[in-house]
């Protein structure tokens, strides 16, 4: 365990655009990938760097988070030297949920004090990596660094509403544009902050003494001249799913096995959840191609290019393509299903066929019959 640095995952305000999907949870605990949630990836990446002692900053719609993550024994972050905390806020009230993040991180100061740990890494829960975090810490102590930014160059974000930035010629930040910003630049961030924890209170007490409440718009955007502000550049798989349109794309990219690889075994395994269920069932008429299948699976018709989440059941003679279908979900006989999303528990009649565009897959709300 690393205890010189502790994580925070920031959910307060985090940016998506992600429709029904987000209906009645957080964008954290989106399901992804057949069996994890979206938060499981920077949290299993802080787990599997030594971090020991991570706060989730909780905003709304957070019961599945509570549940999801429970003590925090899933990610082995139940131990006396280590510790899961989920901070919700501490009322309900319109006006502190309008607060920028900033404040929030004021109104829980004392577990930062209370915490031995010197430096933190500050992340969002939409960027779908697998990201080791020690060679960032490193680079941030061998250049002298205010804070260090992981980043990623991405020619193609799929989608994906990502915060661009541009550095100089020594890999130092020196503009940074909000996600809805025009910026000529292919090098994105991804949303994971390394400072000092001291230097965070002092930005904390700062910005709020100057009416600003916001962590990157205000007392890092606004400090980039004063601040040594560097990029640590990352190599590996990386989705930025907070779109509808990122959330599909970012599923077909993992049929491909090579990305499958590159995001769930290196440098480190992903936790989730832990579920017994048994292993899926493949029937007389099954046909499965280049789909990913979690457990639980009773498939009777003909899966293509697919993902299925746990204890999804396939009617015989239906047909399933290019569709992402969550958990329990049952497909009726004869059924056929392409560019769908399906959300938890949702049933699809025998014999409907429904069809979405290429700029608009189909979506279906959670429990519903269709």
């Amino acid at each position: 365990m690393n205890h010189s640095i502790m994580g925070v995952i920031n959910l307060i305000h985090e940016p998506e655009e992600m429709e029904r999907l987000t209906a009645v949870r957080c964008a954290a605990t989106v399901p992804f990938g057949a069996r994890y949630r979206l938060i499981d990836f920077v949290l299993s990446g802080m787990v599997n760097s030594g971090v020991s002692k991570v706060a989730v900053f909780a905003h709304t719609k957070y019961r599945s988070l509570m549940d999801h993550l429970e003590s925090g024994r899933h990610w082995d972050l139940h131990h006396r030297q280590s510790g899961l905390f989920v901070l919700p806020p501490a009322t309900g009230d319109i006006r502190e949920l309008s607060r920028g993040d900033l404040y929030y991180f004021y109104q829980n100061r004392d577990y930062f004090d209370r915490t031995s740990s010197e430096y933190v890494i500050i992340s969002r829960s939409h960027m779908v990596c697998n990201v080791d975090l020690q060679p960032a810490l490193a680079a941030h102590k061998e250049r002298g660094a205010d804070i260090t930014v992981v980043c990623k160059r991405m020619t193609d974000t799929m989608g994906g509403a990502a915060r661009k930035v541009r550095l100089d010629g020594n890999g130092r930040i020196v503009a940074m544009q909000d996600h809805y910003g025009r910026m000529d630049s292919e090098i994105v961030s991804m949303e994971m902050y390394l400072m000092r924890k001291d230097l965070l209170l002092e930005l904390v007490e700062t910005s709020l003494a100057q009416g600003e409440d916001h962590l990157v718009r205000h007392a890092i955007m606004s400090r980039l001249r004063q601040l040594n502000v560097q990029a640590h550049m990352y190599d590996g798989y990386l989705g930025i799913v907070n779109t509808v349109e990122s959330y599909f794309r970012n599923h077909m990219k993992l049929l491909n096995a090579e990305a499958q690889h590159e995001l769930f075994s290196r440098p480190g395994p992903i936790f989730t959840k832990l579920k017994d269920e048994p292993p899926s069932r493949y029937l007389d008429n099954a046909r499965v191609v280049n789909s990913l299948v979690a457990d639980g699976c009773v498939i009777e018709g003909t899966v293509e290019d697919s993902v299925l989440f746990r204890g999804v059941k396939i009617g015989k003679g239906a047909v399933v393509r290019n569709s992402i279908v969550m958990q329990n979900s049952v497909i009726g006989e004869q059924a056929y299903l392409e560019r769908c999303i399906l959300d938890k528990d949702v049933r699809i009649a025998s014999g409907r066929d429904i069809r979405g565009t290429e700029g608009a897959p189909f979506m279906a709300a959670k429990r519903k019959v269709v």
